[in-house]
């Protein structure tokens, strides 16, 4: 992308190098850090479902259009009278209900696999083929459990009773209907029948019941659950609580939680420590961040690239700049070096406090030790040189994003716009809508819509002679507190 102007630059922060951003920005700096994924939830997926969706090397690719259950034997039976075509394999049979089964009704897709078995003699149904079966019933509408019981029982009738993979694709696609409660209730019963699902199917029925349903509820199938087999709560099953409440900024429930977590055996790790800070940063407590970390030091859990990357987002949006940029040399001495999560962070926390010109500093430190900034950095620097009033920087700086390629976000592009107008710059104001527009920075509307209220207020400023006298203050350096843009 080249250099950064030299009258972006200042003689205390000269800027020299800046690299090309990546093509994907990450998420904006204002916004929570992004999820925190647990290293010990791995998505469940049975082999067997994974080969039903794995079609023949061999026979040609075929996907059913109508639902009409004659066309489809028609189509399988020509297939199998084919003297080129080689022998149907159970891949391939499977494949066929597959997509007939997103298209048909229930009835038809059992009929379909009663013809296979007829017509094709190499064709045996194994669990993969009643488990597609089993999605089906799972994702119909219906108000009771009916069709799901219709193929356990047809399983359990051809010889292949459920199993925990059942349990499993049958909890993950009704909760995918939005059917939880018919989630829970199936679980109750496979666990009456000594077939309680597995500490997978279990965490995630967590997950989604945290998600949809009140704490309540949660609580009351936990409680159910122990009741009717052995399967308790584990790490993995209190984190997801604690993650939950803390998206609900409910950090006294979280710390109950914690609680009754070490009181059933288990030790924090590092992830449950990262999930309350993250909380904590939700509300803007950045005492309480630090608080987290320096008990998960007391308690000898070592912290990772993503707690640091919390902490110190979590006290520059709380004000406390320079405690958040002293873990920079602290991470590095415990071997995580900074990214451009961390320095977007700090930056934005020092153009919170008036002081962009030290985030272009960090621009040069970031760059110098091979970290290149993004997107979000970018942004982040535009929108805090617009509210300093440093528009010529900020001009300069929007020309090299656009030089290379960066999008403009929602918030840094409405900011750059009020202020090109509040300094009688429409044209520039025009050509930057154009450019939002044309790299789909920003919608036709929603770019248009911030353009034209902020050219509204410009209007009534210059009626009532208030442009004209914030004009004069901003020339003589003064602010103009009192003016307030949409």
């Amino acid at each position: 992308m080249g250099k950064l102007p030299p009258s972006l630059r200042s003689a205390k922060f000269p800027i020299t190098l800046l690299k090309n951003p990546p093509s994907i920005p990450p998420q904006l700096p204002q916004s929570p850090p992004p999820t925190i994924q647990h290293p010990h939830i791995p998505k469940k997926i049975p082999k067997k479902l994974k080969s039903s969706n794995t079609q023949s090397r061999n026979p040609p690719s075929i996907t059913f259009n109508s639902p009409n259950l004659s066309e489809a034997k028609t189509l399988f039976n020509s297939l199998t009278k084919s003297s080129k075509s080689p022998p149907l394999d159970i891949k391939f049979c499977n494949s066929l209900l597959q997509s007939f089964s997103s298209i048909s009704t229930l009835q038809d897709s059992i009929s379909l696999v009663n013809h296979f078995v007829k017509t094709q003699p190499t064709f045996s149904p194994d669990r993969s083929t009643y488990h597609i079966l089993l999605n089906q019933s799972c994702k119909l509408p219906n108000p009771s459990l009916s069709y799901v019981h219709q193929i356990l029982n047809y399983m359990t009738t051809h010889n292949c009773p459920p199993n925990k993979d059942s349990i499993d694709i049958a909890v993950r696609a009704l909760c995918s209907s939005g059917r939880e409660e018919d989630a829970v209730e199936l679980v109750k019963e496979f666990c009456h029948k000594n077939l309680p699902p597995d500490s997978y199917t279990y965490n995630f029925l967590i997950k989604q019941l945290c998600k949809n349903r009140t704490m309540s509820t949660v609580d009351n199938f936990i409680k159910e659950m122990k009741e009717f087999s052995d399967l308790k709560p584990d790490l993995v099953t209190h984190t997801i609580m604690i993650d939950n409440v803390c998206n609900g900024k409910n950090l006294r429930e979280a710390t109950r939680l914690l609680g009754v977590l070490i009181e059933e055996g288990f030790k924090p790790d590092c992830y449950v420590y990262n999930t309350i800070m993250k909380g904590y940063c939700m509300l803007s407590q950045g005492g309480e961040i630090l608080g987290v970390y320096k008990k998960m030091q007391k308690e000898g859990v070592k912290p990772d690239l993503v707690t640091y990357n919390i902490l110190i987002f979590g006290l520059s949006k709380s004000g406390r700049v320079k405690e958040a940029r002293k873990f920079l040399d602290v991470m590095v001495e415990m071997g995580h070096f900074p990214d451009a999560v961390t320095y977007t962070s700090l930056m934005n926390g020092m153009c919170r406090q008036g002081d962009p010109l030290g985030a272009l500093a960090l621009l040069e430190e970031m760059d110098a030790k091979g970290c290149s900034p993004n997107s979000c950095t970018y942004n982040t620097l535009l929108h805090g040189l617009c509210k300093s009033r440093l528009l010529e920087k900020g001009i300069e700086l929007y020309g090299v994003m656009k030089d290379g390629g960066m999008k403009l976000e929602t918030g840094s592009y409405g900011t750059f716009v009020r202020a090109l107008c509040r300094n009688g710059r429409i044209a520039e104001a025009y050509e930057v809508f154009d450019h939002a527009v044309e790299s789909k920075s920003l919608t036709e509307v929603a770019a248009y819509s911030t353009l034209e209220s902020t050219l509204k207020w410009l209007k009534n400023a210059k009626e009532h002679g208030l442009a004209a006298q914030q004009k004069n203050e901003t020339d003589q350096g003064g602010a103009v507190s009192f003016l307030v843009l949409p």
